[in-house]
């Protein structure tokens, strides 16, 4: 979403018999990494499959400025690298617009290199702490000048050397791992991180892809400890994106609440690490079938066939929460159209978000008149499966403060609810999913864009 875009709100209607096959956008974790790690290696990368959402845009524009040749011929993306060790002192602030994982890998990624790089981004970005990424750059010997609570806007100046380290990651957070091993390409020695709780791990399978001499231990605590080797060589890849689970939760959802029901979504990223939601709504009661299960580029792919169902509320295990953080939103609007209560816990990285999403959340549900309760790291959802009475009151709509996963959950909630429900703002959906509001008309839901 560009910085002063005008608000569009849209307003999703009580939909039926939702049918159809569809291809989701490429995997958004993977869409950025391939852009950065082709940027960085050695010969040409090849992408096919990747989301061209905004978010991703703006990383391959961050690579460009520091020296990546990338191009589109046809379907396919094609990079020339740098070679690790090579990137170039961009000239102007990285504009990373709404992406949080864009901007904390990339800081990650230059921040080591003896030269300066500012980091930028729009108003919700700018409110995103960035001290989680910062702190173990400084441990590295990187200068760090940057706003009120480590905030952006962030100016970087890496040492002549950077100190490799052995770093405890204190929260399950995919980003701050994966910003450490990269500042760890370009370091030399051993850089070292150790995960108490396994996240997505895209960076380690994709790094020891491209080359990156790189190692994994799993205790039997469950503790991982992954260690890089710095300065090592990257060689370009031929990458093809995988369909991305949390943008498949929306369709998927959808087709579960509205009655009548049965659609197909091809090719969707199956990586344990990020199927907690498929596992979450099948113990709900979710007919929810995974056909054709097969690895593609290392990783576990499948098609999913998806039938409305007669769902039940849980209590979702609180170390399932990693394997899910971006679907609570969706999940919390099927509770919402489930029997009984659903009990969602270890929230705390839904408030640093592209928005405090955990408050987000619960205003939108009270707001189109279901009971929730909000705690500080959890959120508990008393459920009607029949819709009755839900939708947004006259003249009002659901506030999604810039962020993309909020605006498209409560569309979801409309196509179920008794009364249609509003959203403040769509524009924003483009940065992950920009072929949302056709793959659900296409599909039957009943979608308007405020002309």
């Amino acid at each position: 979403m560009s910085h002063g875009a005008a608000q569009k709100p849209a307003t999703a209607s009580r939909s039926e018999n939702l049918r159809g096959i569809v291809t989701i956008p490429g995997d958004k974790s993977i869409s950025h990494r391939s852009f950065m790690f082709g940027g960085l290696a050695s010969g040409e990368t090849r992408i096919t499959g990747l989301l061209e959402g905004e978010d991703v845009i703006n990383t391959g524009r961050a690579m460009s400025a520091m020296g990546a040749k990338i191009r589109k011929d046809g379907d396919t993306w094609i990079i020339q690298g740098t070679g690790n060790g090579a990137l170039l002192a961009p000239e102007a602030p990285l504009d990373f617009g709404n992406a949080g994982t864009g901007c904390r890998l990339t800081m990650g990624l230059v921040g080591v290199y003896d030269f300066s790089s500012t980091f930028i981004g729009d108003a919700s970005l700018t409110a995103r702490p960035m001290g989680r990424v910062l702190n173990p750059l400084r441990e590295m010997g990187v200068q760090v000048t940057a706003a009120a609570g480590d905030r952006l806007p962030v100016t970087l100046k890496g040492p002549k050397t950077p100190a490799p380290i052995t770093y405890r990651v204190p929260m399950a957070s995919a980003q701050v791992k994966s910003a450490v091993l990269l500042a760890g390409l370009n370091t030399p020695g051993i850089t070292t991180v150790i995960e108490p709780v396994m996240t997505r791990d895209h960076t380690e399978k994709m790094l020891a892809g491209f080359g990156a001499a790189l190692s994994v231990e799993t205790d039997t605590a469950g503790v991982r400890t992954i260690r890089l080797e710095g300065r090592g060589k990257l060689t370009g890849q031929v990458i093809a994106v995988p369909g991305d689970p949390s943008s498949t939760a929306f369709p998927l959802v959808a087709a579960l609440l509205v009655p009548g029901s049965d659609i197909t979504i091809r090719n969707v990223l199956m990586n344990p690490t990020r199927t907690g939601l498929i596992l979450t709504l099948q113990e709900m009661g979710a007919k929810i079938d995974i056909l054709d299960p097969r690895l593609a580029g290392g990783e576990d792919v499948a098609d999913l066939r998806v039938r409305h169902s007669e769902l039940s509320g849980v209590t979702v295990p609180e170390d399932r929460a990693p394997s899910m953080i971006d679907e609570y939103p969706v999940l919390a609007i099927a509770a919402a159209l489930a029997k009984g209560e659903t009990v969602m816990q270890g929230l705390e990285e839904l408030r640093v978000k592209e928005s405090d999403r955990l408050s987000a959340v619960a205003n939108g549900l009270k707001l189109n008149g279901i009971e929730c309760v909000e705690g500080e790291a959890s959120l508990t959802v008393k459920g009607r499966p029949d819709g009755k009475s839900y939708g947004t009151p006259q003249g009002e709509a659901v506030k999604t403060h810039l962020d993309h996963r909020i605006a498209m959950s409560f569309l979801v909630l409309g196509l179920a609810s008794e009364h249609p429900v509003t959203v403040d703002d769509a524009t924003m959906i483009a940065t992950s999913f920009p072929e949302f509001m056709d793959l659900m008309t296409g599909l039957g839901a009943k979608i308007t864009l405020a002309a």
